[in-house]
C-alpha cells in the first residue's frame, strides 16, 4: 500500500498542490479499496493485490492529464446525494450547494412546483426534491446526454422528477401551460475572455456548452430565463440564479428592467456576489 501511496504522490507532485494530492489519495483508496482515511493511516503496510495496484496506477495516470477525479471514478457527492457524472455534464460545485442553502432557507416547508432550467446532472433538482418531499420538481436541458445522466441519478435515488428536452433560448413560454412557484437555474455564465485564467481540468474536460457565453452577450441566459419566468412563474413566484460575480450589478439591473421585485444578492462562502433571487411581480 505504501508503494501505491508513493506512486500517487510522486506522479502528481508539481501538478496538484499538497492538499489536493492528499485529498486525491483519500478518494482513490476509498474508491479502489473502500478504505476510509483511518484505514489508510492504520494499514499502510498492507499489501494490495496486483489488480488494485494496477487500478490505482491507471487512475493516477489519468490525473496526470488533468482529468477530473469525478469523471474518472464516475460520481461525486452533492448535498448528501451520490451523483453520477460524466463528460456530458458539469461537475457540481460547492457554490451550487450554497444556492440550495439559499432556497431552503427562504422556502421552509415548500410544497409547490419547481423548475430547474439547464439541469445537467440533475443535481439541483435532486437536492430540492429530497429536501422538499411534497414539491413537484421538473428539470429542463438542451442536451440529450445530460438528460440521460439526470434520469439515471433520479432513478438511483428514487426521487420523482420529470426531465424534459427543452432549449430556453428558442422556447416560446406561451406553449407551456403549467405555472411554477419556483424557478432555479445555474446557466452558462463564464465569458470567453475568462478562459485564460481557468484550470486545465475544466477547460479540457467539462462541457463548454454548459460553461461559456459570448463576451458580447454575457447575460444571454439570464435574460431569456427572466423573460420566460414572467410567463412561467405564478404571481409571487420566485426566481433563483447562480451568477457571474463580476456581473452582479448588471444581473440586478436586468431583473429590475423585467419587472421583478424584492431582488436580493447573496454572497458565497468566498464573499463573492454569487446568487440572485427575485419575485415575479404581476
Amino acid at each position: 500500500m505504501e508503494q501505491s501511496i508513493r506512486l500517487i504522490q510522486d506522479s502528481l507532485r508539481g501538478i496538484y498542490s499538497p492538499g489536493e494530492i492528499k485529498a486525491l489519495t483519500r478518494i482513490i483508496f476509498e474508491e479502489v479499496c473502500h478504505y476510509t482515511l483511518t484505514d489508510i493511516l492504520l494499514h499502510k503496510n498492507n499489501i494490495l493485490s496486483a489488480s488494485k495496484r494496477q487500478e490505482i496506477a491507471i487512475i493516477t495516470k489519468r490525473l496526470q492529464q488533468n482529468e477530473p477525479i469525478q469523471y474518472i471514478i464516475g460520481h461525486t457527492e452533492f448535498y448528501g446525494i451520490k451523483i453520477h457524472v460524466a463528460p456530458g455534464v458539469l461537475i457540481p460545485r460547492p457554490e451550487t450547494g450554497e444556492l440550495i442553502d439559499c432556497i431552503l432557507k427562504d422556502n421552509t416547508g415548500f410544497k409547490g412546483s419547481i423548475l430547474d432550467i439547464g439541469t445537467g446532472s440533475g443535481c439541483i433538482a435532486l437536492a430540492l426534491a429530497k429536501n422538499f418531499p411534497d414539491a413537484q420538481v421538473e428539470g429542463w436541458d438542451i442536451s440529450p446526454k445530460a438528460l440521460k445522466i439526470a434520469n439515471k441519478n433520479a432513478s438511483k435515488t428514487n426521487l420523482q422528477i420529470t426531465f424534459s428536452l427543452k432549449n430556453i433560448l428558442t422556447l416560446n413560454p406561451s406553449t407551456i401551460s403549467r405555472r411554477y412557484e419556483l424557478i432555479v437555474s445555474n446557466p452558462p455564465y463564464i465569458c470567453e475572455w475568462e478562459k485564460k485564467d481557468m484550470e486545465k481540468n475544466v477547460l479540457n474536460y467539462e462541457p463548454h456548452l454548459a460553461l461559456f457565453v459570448p463576451d458580447s452577450d454575457p447575460l444571454l441566459f439570464y435574460r431569456k430565463i427572466g423573460e420566460a419566468g414572467k410567463k412561467l412563474l405564478s404571481p409571487g413566484g420566485k426566481l433563483y440564479f447562480e451568477i457571474n460575480a463580476l456581473l452582479w450589478k448588471e444581473s440586478t439591473s436586468l431583473l429590475e428592467s423585467l419587472g421583478y421585485k424584492n431582488i436580493c444578492i447573496t454572497k458565497d462562502i468566498s464573499g463573492k456576489n454569487r446568487f440572485i433571487s427575485a419575485i415575479n411581480n404581476w
